[in-house]
């Protein structure tokens, strides 16, 4: 294989590198929920159920280009001083007492004293909620992402940032990849809050699904008051957080869920996890940025992946990447590789129609491919100063955008996407940008593939970074150990910041067969 040869000599360089392998014993379903969830939920979790796990193991790895400075100060510098450190496990998962969220976003919370009150283009939601006394309270968490029997790994590349947290035996794993720019706080940021925000939110849905349930089982004797009922619970569900829509499709006043509703359900909690993120940063960058200017330009692309069973769930903004590595059952098990995330960049023809459409009285919107000159991503975490004039008027000199005509630029819609696990899926890839300024989607899911089955207890996501160095060290007229060699920041110039994980899906054990003739 290429480059194999300087693979091992690379390892050491490796900012972050972790591995996670399942027990197979391990009954990863047997997770109990204090309440009775509607039947076709259960039905949901019986076929779950018949497979061992959501994943029999994964790999993460991260390496620097990038020099920058550990300089994250945005919550009073609680990110950077009291949580990254805790949550940081750079090379293996250690296991977690309590959820890494319970209090923190209070604490978060209280320091930006935020409405959450999104922009046109957000979702309003109330934060009073959080401590009313019929909702769920902050310490309570989902059966999705239960506090107890968890593990995490994860820590920072350069301006990247990983995490990975699991729980084999709840039978779910989360996984977020943040690409950041113009400095690393975004990326810390995210790293520090998101993960609680998605758990809170997953929570909250299943809590309303439990209101729904008790709510139908009341009123089985009284039919000929079901229309005002079912207003009055249509009310309450949107006063208490989705004002813009449901966060469930309700088919019945029977309590019955289908499982396509469930999953829009979750979706919709992904969305809203990164709308709040998005506006406590913003309300913090607002705060700060008089002794901080450089706050406003500070930004992140985003790449969540939340596996649940047989469902896998997918959020990004940006230009990270999920391939999915499937076969083709009509084509004798042909190998494909399957993208199941959006590239926002001005690069794609729907991305860059689209902006352009948005600001036809403006003749510059994008120049020498980039929008107002500054970045190539469309959507993206943070980045004020391409969204609010007041954050671009923070700057001073060459680093102000000239002729702000119409923001927002760039938007914090992300793309989300779930699929159902099948037999014919055997592991996704998350990357980072840096991976695919490389390597295509085929050749990625193809180096994968054929790294498992000549090793496969070794790690594929070390591997594929080995793979990366020795391309760019080739490209640049150097070997690897020189390019290597070469420090942070002058190193930037032959290749970016890579993250990678590696996915091995259901209860295969990396005993994959499939044609790998793309």
């Amino acid at each position: 294989m290429e480059g194999s040869e300087n693979i091992a000599k690379s390892n050491n360089d490796l900012n972050v590198s972790f591995g996670y392998q399942c027990n197979p014993e391990q009954n990863s379903f047997e997770a109990e929920c204090e309440y009775e969830l509607p039947p076709e939920i259960q039905a949901q979790d019986s076929m779950i159920k018949s497979r061992s796990s959501s994943f029999s193991c994964l790999s993460g790895a991260a390496i620097s280009a990038n020099f920058t400075l550990a300089n994250t100060n945005i919550c009073n510098g609680l990110i950077r001083q009291e949580i990254l450190p805790e949550l940081d496990s750079p090379n293996s998962f250690r296991k977690m007492t309590t959820s890494p969220s319970v209090s923190r976003l209070d604490l978060l919370s209280s320091s930006s004293q935020s409405s959450m009150s999104a922009d046109n283009d957000g979702v309003e939601v109330n934060k009073s909620i959080w401590r009313s006394a019929s909702a769920p309270t902050r310490v309570e968490s989902s059966s999705f992402l239960n506090p107890m029997d968890i593990q995490m790994a994860g820590g920072a590349a350069g301006e990247d940032r990983v995490q990975a947290v699991c729980s084999e035996k709840n039978g779910w794993l989360f996984c977020g990849v943040y690409d950041g720019f113009n400095g690393r706080d975004a990326a810390d940021f995210l790293a520090g809050t998101l993960y609680d925000n998605i758990a809170f939110y997953l929570y909250l849905l299943e809590w309303r699904i439990k209101q729904q349930k008790d709510f139908n089982g009341s009123c089985e004797n009284m039919q000929d008051k079901r229309n005002d009922i079912k207003s009055e619970l249509t009310l309450a569900i949107k006063q208490s957080k989705f004002e813009d829509g449901e966060a469930i499709s309700f088919k019945s006043l029977d309590g019955e869920f289908s499982s396509e509703s469930f999953r829009t359900g979750v979706l919709d909690c992904l969305n809203q996890a990164i709308v709040q993120a998005e506006n406590d940063f913003m309300c913090m960058v607002e705060q700060e940025m008089e002794d901080r200017p450089d706050l406003v330009s500070v930004g992140s692309c985003v790449l969540i992946v939340l596996l649940h069973g047989i469902d896998l769930y997918v959020l990004n903004l940006g230009d990270s990447r999920a391939v999915l590595a499937t076969t083709v059952a009509s084509e004798n098990g042909l190998l494909q590789a399957v993208q199941l995330t959006e590239s926002h960049t001005v690069d794609n023809q729907i991305e860059h129609e689209k902006i352009l459409a948005e600001h036809p009285d403006d003749p510059s919107v994008i120049i020498c491919g980039k929008v107002k000159g500054k970045l190539k991503v469309t959507r993206a975490f943070g980045v004020g100063y391409l969204k609010k004039k007041k954050f671009n008027d923070a700057l001073m000199g060459i680093l102000r955008v000239r002729n702000l005509c119409s923001p927002p630029y760039v938007h914090t819609n992300p793309h989300t996407l779930s699929h159902k696990v099948s037999e014919k899926d055997l592991f996704v890839v998350l990357g980072s940008d840096g991976l695919f300024d490389f390597f295509s989607n085929d050749e990625v899911v193809k180096l994968v593939y054929q790294f498992i089955q000549e090793n496969p207890f070794d790690d594929p996501a070390k591997y594929l970074i080995g793979q990366l160095l020795h391309r760019a060290a080739k490209h640049a007229g150097f070997t690897t150990e020189e390019l290597i060699q070469i420090p942070d920041g002058r190193r930037r110039k032959y290749h970016d910041d890579v993250t990678v994980i590696v996915i091995i899906l259901g209860n295969k054990q990396r005993t994959l067969t499939a044609s790998t003739s793309f």
